[in-house]
């Protein structure tokens, strides 16, 4: 009798304490849990055995990006519930102590349950050695994070899917950072173009200034600043395939006197001074131990009255900050090496390098609005989203894009915008005494 849906919705629910909230549904054609709820499809046992050899995070994102597993229904419901059984359960509480786990370990061999568990657990999963994980996920690193080499390799993982298959994520923006939504019939090409204009007029551009743009991806807001604003401006990126496509769009728009396209690290930038740098979401990328040279090197870039702009996203701060772990889905399938930090962080390190940070806006809600409509965009063009890249890696950028839009909703992460500018040596900054000279 096919019954593996029920045993595998039994041994959930025993694991976990907790009535399992989604319907699942078993390679043998099972299907056991509430009615009406998101199916979660088990398509092959070796799914279970990625779970056994790799419990928690990481054994379930390689079996979704295997194929392995899939959700039917509501996709956002179904991680929204996944969300709160795994992933926050005890979020905010101190991290157990060494004696504690031990103590733990020590109560769960001990109870019988635990046993008939594995036995279930095995027979369900089948004989054989851990599967290799998807071709997507990126090797492990060794050595130090967030050197040049490393750095430069992290992005190309991310950012060299390929044109194509941005093109129809982002759609015709191509601009891969959150939008802002001024009105709610606002399509994402108009929000967008609304986020390059806001950025714009908080660095108070004007014609002739020069104006650096950091993590340029496809060139979109020094395309933006130079025709609306006037202004000479250089975008700088690591990824070759964004700058091949940035400097095409450049040159289709007769903008090649007024923008150079660099494949170029930010430490590595010498032409300064600049009137005003952008850095928009691209600070993700920095890691911790580096942000503050990274607040040094733009600081250094600036001249005196020079203002920043740095779009960043934000993770909410921790009782013990010792105890943030980068998420292991992320690293391995989206950014390799990325790290989040809380935005007082942020504002912190950009003050110890000698900025004054002026103002802060947190647009967090926007950011969950865009990620939806790139998911849109992803499932409108499934099969030549599938075609130009994997059906793996269009499963990796679902997924991302679905849970981020949760987790922004949630409040568990935010985007916020910071302006800062270098004041001269008598402590001017020439920025207007309140935010309606660049929001009118």
């Amino acid at each position: 009798m096919a019954d593996a849906a029920h045993r595998i919705l039994d041994l959930a629910e025993h694991a976990l304490s907790t009535p399992f909230p989604l319907r699942v549904r078993a390679w043998d054609g099972s299907e056991a849990g509430p009615p009406g709820a998101p199916v979660l499809v088990i398509r092959r046992r070796r799914a279970l055995r990625r779970l056994l050899w790799r419990p928690g995070e990481l054994g379930l994102a390689r079996a979704w990006v295997a194929g392995e597993l899939d959700i039917e229904g509501d996709l956002y419901r179904a991680l929204d519930e996944l969300s709160g059984l795994f992933w926050d359960r005890g979020e905010g509480e101190p991290a157990a102590t060494g004696a504690e786990t031990i103590r733990r370990a020590g109560s769960l061999l001990r109870d019988p349950a635990t046993y008939r568990l594995a036995r279930t657990a095995l027979a369900l999963a089948g004989p054989g050695l851990p599967p290799p994980p998807p071709p997507e996920e990126a090797r492990r690193r060794a050595g130090i994070a967030h050197t040049k080499k490393r750095d430069k390799e992290a992005i190309a993982h991310h950012y060299d899917v390929g044109n194509d298959f941005y093109e129809m994520v982002l759609g015709p923006s191509m601009v891969y950072s959150c939008a802002v939504f001024p009105e709610p019939d606002t399509t994402l090409e108009q929000a967008q173009l609304a986020k390059l204009d806001l950025i714009c007029r908080k660095l108070q551009l004007r014609e002739g200034q020069r104006l650096l743009d950091v993590g340029c991806g496809w060139g979109s807001m020094v395309l933006h600043a130079a025709e609306h604003y006037g202004v000479r401006a250089t975008g700088i990126t690591l990824s070759v395939e964004q700058a091949v496509y940035a400097r095409k769009r450049v040159a289709e728009a007769g903008l090649t006197d007024r923008i150079e396209i660099r494949v170029q690290d930010y430490r590595d930038v010498r032409d300064g001074p600049y009137d005003a740098i952008s850095s928009i979401g691209m600070a993700e990328h920095v890691g911790s131990e580096r942000y503050l040279e990274y607040a040094r090197t733009l600081y250094a870039l600036l001249r005196p009255g020079g203002l920043l702009l740095n779009h960043q996203i934000a993770r909410r701060p921790l009782v013990d900050e010792e105890t943030y772990r980068i998420d292991e889905f992320i690293d391995r399938y989206v950014f390799p090496d990325g790290e989040l930090a809380p935005v007082g962080a942020t504002v912190a390190y950009l003050e110890q390098a000698g900025f004054e940070a002026r103002d802060m806006e947190a647009l967090r809600e926007h950011y969950a609005r865009t990620l939806r409509a790139w998911v849109r965009n992803l499932e409108a063009c499934w099969d030549r989203a599938v075609a130009v890249t994997s059906p793996g890696r269009a499963r990796v950028w679902r997924l991302y894009m679905a849970a981020s839009a949760l987790s922004f909703e949630r409040n568990r992460i935010g985007v916020n915008q910071v302006l800062a500018v270098r004041t001269g040596v008598d402590g001017v900054s020439d920025i207007p005494a309140t935010r309606t000279a660049w929001l009118s």
